[in-house]
């Protein structure tokens, strides 16, 4: 199998405010952003344009909203203000955006307060359950009046068709008015306490597994260890060393070039890259998965309901300034949203896809030599292995996923342990999550290499994927009358996302523990037909 990667040459420019100019060559110039949110911010009521994303503040509540819901009105302006660009919203004048819907089971989470609220303390979530649970009993209250003006309004309406007196027929007219009036009032508050719930109530986690241990990653436990440390009879170098005198790759010109924590690779390094990622594909296709490239870009709003965060002082995720798309993290995040607002069949379940994509990651707040080279960066390949499956299948599915990676790594010759990680280290989607960590002579120290992830339902209930189980009742005749009437109804689907291959960390990982002490490096051999034959990468000649 031949790969044709295309190359686009850019300059990115840093800036102190942490802008970053993406100049093509002979196209328009496109910004890239760091997304984060201001410390102040400014909806001034003569602007009728908002951030696709803008908080529903004070300004967006109605005046008689301000009375019915003063609860609302103060935990609302606690919030940072937002600053709102003209010039690049993408709302329509008419007004702000609504906030998208999650299928969220508010009934749940009232019904099992206590548990989700153990559960953010386990997680240490800054979710505010209380608010939560109070918007949405005002919510209920809210639809209640709403409902029974609609009911009022219809009644006079229906007066109306009949044979009224005059007088009586105007006092009906001024009736409808009034009731017409006081409902666009309630459903615009409707509109305003929905979208405040939404935004409070998506920050809540997923529900973790009753096995995972509580507490910081320090708590994590280890599942399995396979291997054991080579024994080395000649000094130890790190990947940098050995990739400076194997000339492999060149951070200095990538820092010119694009800035701190990129890197060129060169020479073998790159055959290297290309065999790791082939090799991987054909290992997990195998297994019954199907082979997918992405695109590199998504809409925000696929972001979000994945489960990450495309704005805030931490984010991992580069946003692109003056539209609504970012760039990827991992291909979790577009092969998530393949399905998104879609039924599937349950005869096409489970779909399993492996994905090769480039991700980018901020890396913000990462610092310390623990880091340097290719341990942590902000562009890298990797191949993501992803899940669709029926609920009551997926916690099968997570442990084939961390089976697949342990028997990759296994057969790269690696040593590594497979940990349980505990709640402290769960990212908002995870129910459960396996972290794979394997161990880098020159570094000294374990380093994460691979994970796997169950996030049941967290995922698909915020993009919309359901499956329709299949009756166990015997089919009708299939008539206008009769569609549809015994099929099930549509259920979410559970979602799994594993790293088959994060190619710098392997290549860290195979620098490091094939190094020779005649300064070479042997290719393990399940690689060597994926890279033209190459058994060993021995110093350049001068």
């Amino acid at each position: 199998m031949i790969y044709f990667v295309q190359i686009v040459s850019f300059h990115l420019l840093l800036h102190q405010t942490h802008t970053m100019a993406l100049h093509i060559s002979l196209t328009t110039i496109q910004t890239l952003k760091l997304a984060s949110l201001p410390s102040t911010i400014h909806l001034s009521s003569s602007s009728s344009s908002s951030s696709p994303f803008a908080i529903c503040t004070r300004s967006t509540l109605s005046r008689a909203s301000a009375h019915r819901f003063p609860f609302l009105i103060k935990s609302l302006s606690s919030l940072p203000e937002i600053v709102v660009s003209t010039a690049t919203s993408s709302v329509d004048q008419a007004g702000v955006k609504p906030q998208w819907k999650a299928a969220i089971d508010f009934k749940s989470i009232l019904e099992n307060k206590s548990a989700v609220a153990e559960n953010l303390k386990n997680r240490s979530s800054g979710a505010n359950l209380e608010l939560v649970i109070e918007l949405y009993q005002k919510l209920l209250e809210l639809q209640k009046e709403v409902e029974d003006l609609r009911y009022e309004r219809n009644t006079v309406a229906n007066k109306m068709k009949g044979k009224v007196e005059p007088l009586e027929r105007q006092r009906l007219i001024e009736d409808g008015k009034n009731l017409k009036e006081k409902l666009v009032t309630l459903e615009e508050d409707l509109i305003n306490l929905t979208d405040a719930l939404q935004r409070e109530a998506q920050s809540i986690p997923n529900m973790t597994h009753p096995d995972v241990p509580i507490g910081g990653e320090d708590s994590s436990t280890i599942r399995k260890m396979v291997g054991t440390p080579r024994d080395f009879t000649f000094p130890i170098k790190d990947h940098l060393q050995i990739g400076k005198e194997l000339d492999l790759f060149d951070f200095d010109a990538a820092a010119e070039v694009s800035g701190s924590k990129f890197y060129y690779l060169k020479n073998e390094a790159v055959l290297l890259e290309m065999g790791l990622i082939n090799w991987t594909l054909s290992e997990v296709m195998k297994r019954g998965f199907t082979p997918l490239t992405t695109p590199e870009i998504a809409r925000s709003l696929v972001v979000e309901k994945c489960g990450f965060q495309p704005r805030g002082d931490n984010t991992q995720v580069y946003s692109i300034e003056g539209s609504d798309q970012c760039l990827i993290g991992t291909a979790e995040i577009p092969v998530g949203g393949m399905h998104m607002d879609s039924i599937l069949a349950d005869s096409s379940l489970p779909l399993k896809y492996v994905a090769f994509s480039h991700c980018f990651r901020t890396e913000a707040g990462a610092a310390g030599a623990a880091t340097r080279g290719l341990y942590r960066v902000h562009q890298f390949s990797k191949v993501e292995m992803f899940i669709l499956c029926r609920p009551e299948e997926s916690n099968a599915y997570h442990e084939e996923l961390i089976e697949i990676e342990e028997e990759l790594f296994s057969k790269l010759g690696l040593h590594f342990k497979t940990l349980d990680m505990a709640t402290g280290d769960l990212g908002a989607p995870a129910y459960r999550k396996y972290d794979i960590e394997a161990w880098m002579p020159g570094l000294g120290r374990y380093g994460e290499i691979s994970s796997a992830s169950n996030c049941t339902d967290y995922q698909s209930r915020r993009l919309g994927i359901r499956y329709r189980p299949e009756s166990s009742t015997s089919p009708t005749t299939n008539t206008k009358k009769n569609k549809g009437r015994n099929q099930s109804p549509p259920e979410f689907v559970h979602t799994l996302n594993a790293t088959a291959c994060a190619v710098p960390r392997m290549i860290v990982c195979l620098l490091e523990n094939y190094q020779q002490e005649n300064g070479s490096v042997v290719i393990p051999e399940p690689l060597r037909p994926f890279m033209g034959g190459i058994q060993v990468i021995s110093p350049k000649s001068n």
